[in-house]
């Protein structure tokens, strides 16, 4: 692990002397996964525009897509050391911070963005923000929707009996890995920039993610039946490191955080939009489009709430009822 975080950090480091600006801007370096060109680029383009312009060029947002700087643990290391980047994440991950977060990325736990985003907005997530905060992680924006996870897999998936054994790719945070057990598949986790050579060498059979992901990264090339299971509403959070966040004046803070909010706005839009137009294209390239019985599904995760012993008591209670 220090030598993965090592090459991340000279990976970042390179980054930051090729790309400072010539002029006393403050630049902050915007690390995602995902290619040029899919929702997660275009919003990301849009808060930089949107930074720029409020900050008058004081600020300067430097994009850095494809995995360039490493694999998300690997940025979310360096920011924790204080680089100046942010990147994308789930409260999956942060469950390593505080494990009732791993809530919100629970399977089937609401197809409604709307009802989440008001989970965010709530003081119980007011309150694990602070406490996120001072344990060194920054949230900038919140009410980013990545979209709903669907599989894409080399073989018809109609039933979770048809899961069993496929090796599906899944993030490295283990609300996914259990939502896939659970669904009878074998979970492999690995950074989203291995998965097409995983596709096309056998080393995984499927791989989960919205629709624009799976797209954007032509893994339908690879993989030509996509189950629309709709197991996970994918709200996303942006996040940096807090001995960063304190290194800036809290105006720049506030701006920061206010067009990310704008940003997020727009990741709604762009959501909304594009799964019906991508399905077509991906069926014009061959795939096969399987709409399954998601009851059956939602009933083989319900275990999924019963394995993380460390949640406060009640809390899946606490949450369905927020949601209702």
């Amino acid at each position: 692990m220090k030598r993965v975080v090592c090459a991340a950090a000279a990976a970042l480091t390179l980054a930051m002397s090729a790309a400072m600006p010539s002029s006393a801007a403050t630049e902050i370096m915007v690390a995602y996964e995902n290619n040029p060109g899919e929702p997660v680029d275009r919003v990301m383009t849009r808060w930089a525009e949107l930074v720029e312009e409020r900050s008058g060029g004081d600020v300067v947002l430097t994009l850095y897509p494809s995995s360039q700087l490493g694999a998300k643990r690997d940025v979310m290391e360096q920011a924790m050391m204080g680089v100046n980047v942010i990147t994308l994440t789930d409260v999956g991950f942060l469950q390593d911070f505080d494990a009732d977060l791993g809530i919100l990325f629970g399977p089937y736990l609401t197809d409604s963005p709307e009802k989440l985003f008001e989970i965010y907005e709530s003081d119980w997530f007011k309150q694990k923000k602070a406490e996120l905060e001072s344990k060194g992680v920054h949230i900038v924006i919140s009410n980013y929707l990545y979209g709903v996870r669907q599989l894409l897999a080399t073989k018809p998936v109609e039933t979770p009996a048809d899961m069993a054994g496929l090796k599906v790719r899944t993030p490295n945070n283990i609300m996914q890995i259990r939502a896939i057990e659970a669904m009878g598949g074998t979970a492999t986790p690995m950074p989203l920039g291995d998965v097409y050579p995983a596709l096309t060498t056998g080393l995984i059979e499927g791989v989960e993610n919205p629709i624009p992901v799976l797209y954007g990264a032509k893994l339908h090339e690879q993989a030509k039946y996509l189950s629309m299971i709709s197991y996970l509403t994918n709200t996303s959070l942006w996040v940096g490191g807090q001995a960063f966040f304190d290194t800036l004046p809290d105006d720049v803070v506030t701006m920061l955080e206010e067009t990310g909010y704008e940003a997020g706005v727009y990741s709604q839009q762009i959501a909304a939009e594009q799964d019906a137009e991508l399905i077509e294209k991906m069926k014009a390239a061959g795939v096969t489009v399987i709409e399954p019985d998601v009851e059956a599904f939602r009933e083989a995760t319900k275990s999924v709430y019963e394995q993380f012993p460390k949640w406060s008591p009640g809390l899946y209670e606490t949450i369905q009822d927020q949601l209702k």
